[in-house]
């Protein structure tokens, strides 16, 4: 009887498991409906070294990630939001990164090496992440021109797809 017990027990936490798996991966999780349509919550910032807020950008689109130079999916994002940050700065829109980064050396080292031509600022007590909701990262809020946010995007993306590209050019194009 014991170890029905047993073999039932390892089949319930199992399961358990697999169900968790299957909702906590990013392409389940993306474009979360919860968070659409909701108002940014505004936040003070760095843009392109001056100090200033969030809502300093209402009128743009913003695509705002969470990242750190030590979180290897955020690496490997990097060079596709380089990339997007090409596509859209002509058209009122910018990336907005957050680091979690707690030693500035690395971070002033990441940005270097990496080429970031996106305005990014290190958030070391992740106090805005959390309050956005983003316990892990990368996470990544498009906020649209009147600061709701569009839609949150978990995990790494490929920022650079046809797919994406095609995206952000309906929420560009939207007024």
């Amino acid at each position: 009887m014991t170890m029905i017990r047993k073999i039932a027990a390892w089949g319930v936490m199992a399961f358990i498991a697999l169900v968790f798996v299957i909702f906590a991966r990013p392409m389940y999780r993306q474009g979360e409906p919860s968070v659409a349509g909701k108002r940014a919550q505004d936040f003070p910032t760095e843009i392109w070294g001056k100090a200033g807020h969030l809502s300093d950008l209402r009128g743009k689109v913003v695509v705002l990630n969470f990242w750190a130079s030590w979180c290897p999916p955020c690496v490997e994002e990097t060079p596709a939001l380089n990339d997007l940050q090409k596509h859209i700065e002509s058209r009122n829109a910018l990336v907005l990164g957050v680091s979690w980064d707690e030693d500035p050396d690395a971070y002033e080292k990441f940005l270097k090496d990496q080429g970031i031509n996106f305005p990014t600022f290190r958030e070391p007590t992740r106090k805005v992440a959390l309050e956005y909701g983003t316990p892990v990262i990368p996470d990544t809020y498009i906020i649209d021109r009147h600061g709701k946010i569009a839609r949150k995007f978990y995990g790494a993306q490929q920022w650079d797809s046809p797919e994406m590209l095609a995206y952000m050019d309906s929420i560009l194009s939207q007024n």
